[in-house]
C-alpha cells in the first residue's frame, strides 16, 4: 500500500462514519457523531473549519465529545475540557508471536456486556460504553469465571480496522495477555484485507514497546479534543 493510501487515518472518525460505520452516523453533510451510548466521537469533513454550531442539535449541552484533529475556533458557549496527544501506529504486517499464556482466547458476546464495561472502565475509565461492542469483534481471556483482559475493534474504515480497548486488570498484568489479544486481532484483519490501527496516549512506552514486537509502527500524532457545551 502507497503511502498516500495512510493518508484517510488522518481524520480516522469522519471517514469511519463515512464508510463502514455509516450506520452509526446522524448529524449534517460535514459533521457527524456515533450515537451517545455507543462513542462519544464527533468527526468533522475539515475539522480546522468545521462550524460547530451546526452540530448542537446532536449534542446535549453538557456533553463532552471528542474531536481528532485540531478544531476550528469554537462557538460562544463551547469549551475545551481536555487535549490527548495520540500516537497512530499501523501494522501492515504482523511480526513474531506472542508467548503463550496457557489460556484461550474467547470470543465475547452481548452477555459478556456488563464483564467489560466494568473490565475497560476499570483500567480506562471514560471511553467506553454500553454499546461500543456493537462497533467490531470483541475477545477477551478469563481466569476462572472472571474476564481479566480484552481487546477489540473500535473505529472501521474502508481497508482498515482500529484495535481498540487493550486492557489487563491490574492484578494479571505482565503474562502477555494483551499482547495475545492484540496478535489475534492484527492476524484476523490482515487475513480478511484490513490493515489494523491504533492510538494510545503519547508517553506510554509500555504500550508502544508491545505493539511494536508485534509489527507495528508509527505513523503519526493525533490530538484528541474534548469538547462540549
Amino acid at each position: 500500500m502507497h503511502h498516500q493510501d495512510y493518508k484517510i487515518l488522518d481524520n480516522p472518525v469522519w471517514n469511519a462514519l463515512q464508510t463502514v460505520h455509516s450506520n452509526f452516523a446522524s448529524g449534517t453533510e460535514t459533521i457527524q457523531r456515533y450515537p451517545v451510548d455507543v462513542l462519544q466521537l464527533i468527526g468533522c469533513q475539515n475539522p480546522g473549519s468545521a462550524d460547530l454550531c451546526e452540530a448542537e442539535a446532536w449534542i446535549s449541552e453538557g456533553e463532552k465529545v471528542f474531536l481528532v484533529g485540531t478544531p476550528a475556533p469554537l462557538p460562544p458557549g463551547w469549551k475545551i475540557w481536555q487535549q490527548l496527544n495520540c500516537v497512530q501506529m499501523i501494522c501492515p504486517k504482523v511480526s513474531g508471536h506472542p508467548p503463550k499464556t496457557g489460556f484461550d482466547i474467547v470470543p465475547l458476546t452481548e452477555n459478556d456486556h456488563d464483564a467489560m464495561l466494568g473490565l475497560v472502565n476499570l483500567v480506562q475509565p471514560g471511553y467506553f460504553y454500553r454499546n461500543t461492542p456493537l462497533l467490531g469483534n470483541y475477545y477477551g481471556i478469563r481466569l476462572g469465571n472472571e474476564l481479566v483482559a480484552i481487546a477489540g475493534e473500535r473505529l472501521k474504515i474502508s481497508g482498515f480496522t482500529e484495535i481498540s480497548a487493550v486492557c489487563t486488570h491490574p492484578q494479571f498484568t505482565g503474562r502477555g495477555f494483551a499482547q495475545q489479544l492484540v496478535h489475534h486481532l492484527v492476524t484476523q484483519n490482515l487475513d480478511s484485507g484490513s490493515i489494523p490501527f491504533l492510538h494510545f496516549a503519547a508517553g506510554n512506552t509500555r504500550a508502544q514497546r508491545v505493539y511494536q514486537l508485534l509489527g507495528f509502527s508509527e505513523r503519526r500524532m493525533v490530538p484528541f479534543w474534548q469538547l462540549g457545551r
